[in-house]
């Protein structure tokens, strides 16, 4: 595969879960990589530390979105960090979740927030990025299976489809500069957001008894499928979404007759 040597990319909520992993992956490839965190610094310094540890190129990125002023934060040290370099990868990865935030007990405030984080921030962060960006480069965001399968958390797959439907029209819009927009989409997958895996009796068995490949999905599996879309190999494709998920709900695995 034709690696991103040489470049550099941003990836939100890279501090743990699937963004450190996307963020370690892209450093293995060969880019610098902004490891941008919200609030939890030590898991921050620590991927950066792990990436260097091993040769790569990193440095931290604060910001917690979300919150005014956040995007000014945000691009404040990126550009401190980039030093005049402009962006070549940029992976909108930063999200949560609200489990009670379902049709009967969400609150206005949960709506809002998960809206301010996992909508409105990649959307402004497009935004502040696309004078930066040189043409020719990637735009990949993480969204979630819970686009295409019903879960009681209503309110956070409604902002994962709008990450959907962004990808889409950006392809369209910024295909003139060579710009790729696509959208990862992993199934159930072992992260912190997803404790309820270790805290369940019986729910990672149960899970990968769901997938084809039986086993539940790990943080390494969705970074390689965004690898791909940032290196020159996926130079022609965009506007797509790409289910990560080891063969998630394809159905029974025997006959049932």
């Amino acid at each position: 595969m034709s690696h991103p040597t040489g470049k550099t990319a941003l990836v939100t909520g890279a501090s743990r879960g699937i963004g450190r992993a996307i963020a370690e992956r892209l450093a293995a490839d060969g880019a610098e990589v902004a490891v941008h965190y919200g609030t939890n610094k030590e898991a921050a310094d620590e991927t950066v530390s792990a990436i260097r540890r091993v040769g790569g190129r990193a440095f931290p990125v604060c910001a917690e979105l979300g919150v005014e002023g956040d995007i000014d934060r945000l691009f404040g040290e990126l550009m401190a960090g980039l030093d005049g370099r402009p962006l070549d990868i940029l992976v909108n990865n930063a999200a949560v979740i609200t489990y009670e935030a379902t049709i009967e007990q969400a609150t206005p405030e949960q709506f809002d927030r998960l809206v301010a984080i996992n909508v409105r921030a990649p959307f402004f962060i497009i935004q502040r990025a696309l004078p930066i960006l040189r043409d020719g480069g990637r735009i990949i965001n993480i969204s979630s299976g819970v686009t295409w399968f019903a879960t009681p958390e209503v309110v956070y797959g409604m902002t994962k489809g709008a990450l959907n439907v962004l990808g889409r029209s950006l392809a369209n819009s910024l295909g003139p500069r060579g710009i790729t927009v696509n959208t990862v989409s992993p199934g159930i997958t072992d992260t912190e957001m997803n404790s309820w895996l270790h805290t369940n009796d019986g729910a990672i068995s149960g899970v990968a008894s769901m997938t084809a490949l039986e086993r539940v999905g790990r943080g390494a599996d969705i970074a390689d499928a965004v690898a791909f879309f940032a290196s020159g190999d996926g130079r022609w494709v965009t506007g797509q979404t790409l289910e990560v998920n080891g063969g998630l709900f394809l159905g029974p695995k025997t006959p049932s007759w």
